[in-house]
């Protein structure tokens, strides 16, 4: 066997007397390996993210509890409350289960079948059929313990399909605290979007307020002559786009509520009050480091991986499947004619029989499943490196909004003043009658406009801050001070 074939990895003990016979035998021999030698594809990824990080020390994001991330009170209750209610979260985690029931059907097969088996039989023989030529009633009971069809696993077929069964699990398992990740983000997303619409409808709602005081006052000038019907019109044009500025805003608003409702699986009842988009102090200081570290830190990413040590393991199967499989059933117990006499020495009785089993012709099948294999190792190594890609640009992208969002909503902030006393300024002309109306509308609707972009900025800061905790793999813990389960532990045999 060649050393494609692993054959450092066949062993063979033997040393077993004859008198604990041939089932001992068969859980003492060891098998050959076909599966191909496992080395993980390169990351195909620069080594470092186009847009530095700027910062080069502090926690880790997978080392950030989402409590410690998210300081709001409000959003951390509907986080939890997501955590135990959402049905997709529940979906996951009864995949997990299900497939670690898969996995220890699987693995069973490397151990024999052991059982115990009792018959008891009568039978008449007629006249006509009986040498003694009268009617013979014969009877028969049987008890002991015998090895079903117990596949003595010489080439490791067994053992490869138990190994794609595990890196299954493995990677349901990963995928599981992927949609933990995942779920943690987008409730802190709705959240935030559901922030950021109540702050636009409550200054649509003020705005309104406002420009119908501004509406009554250019009647009450148009009814007097003060003023033309041309100002008249503009104030109510600007008062009812106000208007439908609140109508648009309260039903996104009504939405968002509904969004976040889904994501938390229950009603939005007993929560702590909540805070202002301004005041969430959501975590914005986090190392990015190296491309590299996104394998350890993303569950997604190690699930693929895992995906593909099961395609990997299921070419050992499929190449196992070319040679002879043997196979073993064999009992021992105790027979007799006679229920008295059953458990007297002379009626032991055993059996062996083993089989050997070798594929001659089968047009092909065995080529193709080969092939099958071969090809779905592929397609996994594809997945892993297009998962790497995902991950790498993901980060990338929170990078670069970081730095350029914090900008943003500086200068955002001083187009909001510089039109606030634009605003002021173009109110007091129009009062001295130095200015005409349009001046005044024109300077409400831009202020109106700049400040709904200033609370847009705000959401998209938070936003871009979670979109990188999630993208660098936080989210998994509640707090900092807990430990991580490993990843790798295969579960336990039942």
């Amino acid at each position: 066997m060649t050393s494609r074939y692993k054959s450092r990895r066949c062993t063979r003990r033997g040393g077993i007397s004859r008198a604990a016979g041939g089932m001992l035998l068969a859980l003492t021999l060891g098998a050959c390996s076909l599966t191909p030698e496992f080395s993980r594809p390169a990351a195909p990824v620069a080594a470092a993210y186009p847009a530095p990080s700027g910062l080069e020390s502090g926690r880790a994001a997978s080392e950030i509890g989402w409590r410690q991330f998210f300081p709001d009170a409000r959003l951390q209750a509907l986080i939890a409350a997501s955590l135990e209610h959402n049905r997709d979260l529940r979906t996951a985690a009864l995949r997990v289960e299900e497939a670690r029931a898969l996995y220890n059907v699987q693995s069973a097969d490397l151990l024999p079948t052991i059982n115990a088996v009792g018959s008891a039989g009568r039978s008449r023989t007629p006249p006509g059929a009986s040498p003694l030529g009268r009617p013979v009633v014969t009877a028969n009971y049987q008890i002991g313990l015998s090895l079903a069809a117990f596949e003595l696993d010489f080439f490791g077929r067994v053992r490869s399909l138990s190994d794609a069964a595990l890196s299954q699990f493995l990677a349901t398992e990963e995928a599981q605290r992927s949609a933990h990740i995942s779920l943690v983000a987008a409730v802190a997303r709705a959240y935030l979007a559901e922030r950021a619409y109540a702050e636009q409808l409550t200054l649509a709602q003020d705005t309104k307020r406002a420009r119908d005081a501004a509406m009554k006052l250019a009647r009450q000038r148009f009814d007097v002559g003060a003023s033309s019907g041309l100002d008249l019109r503009q104030a109510e044009s600007l008062y009812q786009s106000a208007q439908v500025a609140e109508l648009a805003l309260a039903r996104l608003y009504a939405q968002s509520i509904n969004a976040l409702t889904l994501l938390v699986g229950q009603p939005l009842e007993n929560l702590p009050p909540a805070r202002k988009l301004e005041e969430q102090g959501v975590v914005a200081d986090i190392p990015a480091g190296l491309p590299s570290d996104l394998l350890a830190r993303r569950p997604d990413i190690r699930a693929a991986e895992q995906r593909l040590r099961a395609t990997n393991a299921n070419i050992g199967a499929a190449r196992a499947a070319f040679f002879p499989r043997i196979s073993l059933t064999s009992g021992i117990g105790l027979g007799s004619n006679d229920l008295s006499t059953l458990f007297e020495g002379a009626s032991r009785s055993w059996s062996f029989v083993p089989q050997l089993t070798l594929p001659l012709f089968d047009a092909g099948r065995n080529s193709s499943n080969l092939s099958l294999a071969q090809a779905r190792n592929n397609l996994a190594v594809v997945d892993y490196e297009r998962t790497i890609q995902t991950a790498f640009r993901e980060v990338a992208d929170a990078l670069v909004a970081r730095e350029l969002i914090d900008q943003q909503i500086q200068a955002q902030g001083l187009a909001v003043q510089a039109q606030a006393d634009r605003a002021r300024l173009s109110e007091l002309r129009y009062r001295n009658g130095i200015a005409s109306s349009l001046e005044v509308l024109d300077a409400q609707r831009e202020l109106f406009a700049t400040q709904q972009l200033l609370i847009q900025s705000w959401q998209l800061r938070f936003t871009n801050a979670v979109d990188l905790y999630r993208s660098l793999g936080g989210g998994l813990l509640e707090s900092g001070q807990q430990a991580a389960a490993s990843p790798l532990a295969p579960p336990p045999v039942r």
